[in-house]
């Protein structure tokens, strides 16, 4: 089993970065691969970003591609969500997940470990 702890969220205008970052501590985090989702408040929760176990591979979702970039440190156990020209339609509780196979999966039950989530705010 995998904890996984989201932090870097807050209150940023359209147009600004920000990077959340996710720590996993328990099993060997280079043995999941990794993705972040989003939920905002009335919708369901909605694929962002993954990535392979090593990083070699990434996938993004339409809406966020071109302005996210997702990255993983292995000997930090922690995944990275770079934000880039932040709009806001991309408010929303940002939470990372893990899955236990190196496959880059974009379904919500592609993932059985979750973190808490950290709210982003972009608004004037």
């Amino acid at each position: 089993q995998v904890q996984l702890v989201e932090s870097g969220g807050g209150l940023v205008q359209p147009g600004g970065s920000l990077r959340l970052s996710c720590a996993a501590s328990g099993r060997t985090f280079s043995n999941y691969a990794m993705g972040w989702f989003r939920q905002a408040p009335g919708k369901e929760r909605e694929f962002v970003a993954a990535i392979s176990r090593r990083g070699g591979t990434t996938d993004y979702a339409d809406s966020v591609k071109g302005r996210f970039t997702i990255s993983r440190d292995n000997a930090k156990n922690t995944v990275y969500l770079q934000m880039n020209s932040l709009k806001p339609e991309d408010t929303a509780v940002y939470y990372c997940a893990a899955r236990w196979d190196d496959g880059l999966g974009i379904r919500r039950d592609d993932y059985a470990y979750w973190g808490q989530g950290t709210q982003v705010t972009v608004s004037s």
